[in-house]
């Protein structure tokens, strides 16, 4: 227990003594009291001198703590400094160039299939057979009713003929000849007729060879041979027999947000290039497995509106795929331009703080005192993150340790360059030379 609790509890207990017995000796309760304020009074001038004496013994010992206290070293540099192109990244997916659902114009049964699933064909390659022989003979039959009509015109057009110089002489009417001239006519129709007969039926005759109508790479068949296929001019109505892409070259489609698309806008009017300039810009993809986007399209289409559910504009990026690698169907990351060259600041991510609602680092000054500053955060660039807002090129900046920074402490500042490295971060150079955090034992 502290002295100062046993002094007030010895001082009520002398009071009570003072109040209850002072009657008993002959003296009156007032009195009681005044003696009891005279104590209260020397009491309260001992608690504060006691109270005095302590804090001044104190004080040389807190000084004396204080100053045995060291400031701590802190590693700081000054922010990397270079030229750099900021980079948007986008997800997109592949689509070919020309897709082809392989239909029967026909119907009939099928009796030969002549690929194997999954080859490359040319166009005009065979790629199917219905049996041929119903229109073999709807074909014979139109050409029949062609010869007849034939035969028909050529007999009316000898009566004409001969009727002639008996209209003449008048042994025939007027009327008896015309009847002749428009059984010509009739037959000449019928002959037109016949002729349009036997081409639909040559054409429906074709219709069984199936042929290959672009150049590319084949699905498997949908049907074997002697099943029946129906044909019309609908997908409802004709059977699909397989289907047909084009895969060199090959399309990639991403959507970018309308933030995006006016700043590319943006970027082409103050390059001189128009609002639509970004179209045949270069573009960079990575597949899932890949990094350091390896692959170069160029864009060539961007939507003419942007899609009102979504708020983004449609893009499209076209790549030669000779060795076929990419397939319709797959997922890419596509990277664009997002701003023209400029100098930068960089520094490491572990020396920038936060506090959930902003970030930001420690700046050592003259007087060896961090002052924290708020900054704006850009997109990483070969290691180092880009600073926006908030740093100038001679600012020294505490590049770890920062948790151990106190208000208004004084740190040992270790100063040490900074320095971005120009090797290729495709072949695994290290991005920056930032010096080694120190090891706690």
């Amino acid at each position: 227990m502290r002295p100062s609790y046993l002094i007030l509890i010895v001082l009520l207990a002398v009071a009570a003594a003072v109040v209850a017995y002072g009657p008993v000796r002959g003296r009156t309760v007032g009195a009681g009291i005044d003696d009891l304020r005279t104590q209260v009074e020397t009491a309260n001038k001992s608690l504060q001198d006691y109270f005095a004496g302590s804090s001044s013994a104190a004080a040389p010992a807190q000084k004396s703590a204080a100053a045995g206290q060291k400031a701590p070293t802190l590693t700081v540099a000054q922010p990397a400094s270079r030229k750099i192109i900021e980079w948007d990244e986008f997800t997109g997916r592949f689509d070919a160039v020309e897709s082809v659902d392989v239909r029967a114009r026909v119907s009939g049964y099928l009796t030969e299939v002549n690929f194997k699933d999954g080859q490359e064909v040319k166009a005009g390659d065979l790629l199917f057979t219905i049996d041929p022989r119903p229109f073999e003979r709807a074909l014979d039959q139109a050409t029949a009713q062609l010869n007849q009509a034939k035969v028909s015109v050529n007999n009316a057009k000898l009566d004409v003929d001969r009727g002639l110089p008996l209209l003449k002489r008048e042994h025939i009417s007027k009327k008896a000849f015309d009847d002749r001239e428009n059984l010509l006519r009739d037959a000449e129709a019928l002959v037109k007729i016949g002729d349009a007969r036997v081409k639909a039926a040559e054409l429906e005759l074709s219709f069984t060879r199936i042929t290959a109508p672009i150049a590319g790479r084949i699905s498997r068949t949908y049907v074997t041979p002697g099943n029946f296929v129906s044909g019309g001019g609908s997908e409802s109505a004709s059977t699909l027999l397989t289907t047909l892409v084009k895969q060199d070259p090959i399309y990639i489609y991403f959507d970018i947000s309308e933030n995006d698309a006016l700043k590319y806008q943006r970027m082409s009017q103050s390059q001189g290039k128009g609002a639509q300039g970004i179209v045949g810009a270069t573009v960079g993809l990575e597949l899932p497995d890949e990094e350091g986007f390896p692959h170069t399209a160029k864009l060539d289409f961007l939507e003419n509106r942007l899609d009102q559910g979504t708020g983004t504009l449609r893009a499209r990026a076209v790549i030669a795929n000779p060795d076929r690698f990419f397939s319709p169907g797959m997922f890419a990351r596509v990277r664009v331009q997002g701003s023209p060259e400029y100098t930068a600041l960089l520094l490491p991510d572990e020396a920038i703080g936060t506090d959930q609602a902003n970030r930001f680092v420690y700046v050592v000054g003259d007087d060896d005192i961090p002052v924290r500053r708020t900054v704006e955060l850009g997109p990483m660039d070969n290691g180092l993150r880009v600073i926006r807002k908030g740093l100038q090129p001679e600012d020294w900046v505490i590049l770890r340790g920062e948790q151990r920074v106190r208000p208004g402490m004084k740190i040992n500042p270790r100063r040490t360059p900074l320095t971005v490295s120009n090797a290729d971060p495709k072949a695994g150079g290290a991005p920056a030379n930032i010096p080694p955090a120190p090891v706690r034992r």
